[in-house]
């Protein structure tokens, strides 16, 4: 059984997107691995989200993560910041991360260039806490997208450097977790990239059915096919990717048939769609009102986790502390 540990930062609700990227995975991770999912509220904080907002979306991203299928009892779910572990290894990495390769990081050169008037410290040390994420349950295995593969180098990077500075074989060098078949990546709906929150594309988890049904009249089509069999452009492909993955074989099979014989009414396939998407959606919208209201059963989930996360995290910063030397006098 390997150790496997992810995150999601707090940012509101979860999308389609996220749910086909990663989370039905993990819902069948936990039963066959030992897994850590956590809420990433420390890496928020480099956009300095506003108080209540954090907090807000703290829960609803813990709620939505029971009511996809996520078990407080098969896995370790828990809050970043109800580990007080992690900042402790993140200010011991940060001692042997240099600036250089900090600096070098894609993604801090990508948020330098966009939001030049915050590059906080927070952004240029962001792979030391990732590294420390994964490192402090000294996990094998993470689950990353191509945009995070150069962290998992780094992490793996950092973990070596302490293993040969302080002549140990403590830190495992964590690998890309397998999923075993190809991740469905579900476009925006503005024609093109993939669904997210900051690009305001996406459709979430527990939106309610008239928003639905509003954002996918308003994605963009195209003039129709003019040729038989005809290659389907970007905006057409990703409605038919949404669809291969809410609507029935039947349904998808006839539109798909329609669009190749030129007859295809992309106002049919849009209402089709939606309602589709809102009959998908509908468990997790029922289990995550239903969780909400059980304010006691969210605290017990969020202290569960908590506990058996900090009992793994002491355990290494334990052990990091005597590799490294220090020791109370």
């Amino acid at each position: 059984m390997e150790i496997v540990v992810s995150g999601i930062r707090p940012t509101g609700n979860l999308h389609l997107g996220n749910y086909f990227g990663a989370l039905k995975n993990f819902v069948q991770m936990q039963e066959q691995n030992n897994c850590y999912f956590f809420i990433a509220d420390y890496h928020s904080l480099t956009t300095h989200p506003k108080s209540e907002n954090l907090h807000e979306n703290v829960k609803n991203v813990l709620v939505q993560y029971l009511a996809a299928g996520l078990d407080p009892e098969k896995s370790t779910l828990y809050v970043q910041s109800d580990v007080p572990e992690i900042p402790e290894l993140y200010l011991l990495l940060n001692m042997i991360a240099y600036l250089g390769e900090l600096e070098r990081c894609t993604s801090f050169k990508d948020k330098v260039r966009k939001h030049s008037n915050n590059v906080n410290a927070g952004l240029l040390t962001y792979p030391t806490l990732m590294a420390v994420d994964i490192l402090i349950h000294r996990a094998a295995k993470v689950p990353v997208g191509k945009d995070q593969q150069q962290h998992l180098e780094m992490t793996r990077d950092f973990a070596a450097r302490f293993n040969r500075l302080y002549n140990v074989d403590y830190f495992p060098l964590p690998t890309a977790f397998n999923f075993g078949e190809e991740l469905v990546k579900i476009p925006g709906l503005d024609g093109s990239g993939k669904m997210g929150k900051s690009e305001g594309n996406a459709i979430y988890l527990t939106e309610d059915p008239a928003s639905i049904r509003k954002k996918v009249m308003k994605a963009l089509t195209d003039s129709g096919p003019t040729e038989p069999n005809s290659e389907k452009p970007e905006v057409i492909q990703n409605l038919f990717t949404m669809l291969s993955v809410v609507s029935s074989l039947d349904t998808y099979q006839f539109f798909d048939d329609a669009y190749n014989n030129c007859s295809i009414r992309y106002g049919d396939l849009k209402k089709q769609l939606a309602e589709d998407i809102i009959a998908f959606t509908a468990p997790f919208r029922e289990k995550a009102a239903e969780l909400l209201k059980d304010e006691q059963y969210i605290s017990r989930a969020a202290r569960l986790g908590a506990e058996k996360a900090r009992a793994s995290a002491a355990q290494t910063i334990k052990n990091a502390r005597e590799i490294i030397g220090i020791k109370h006098l």
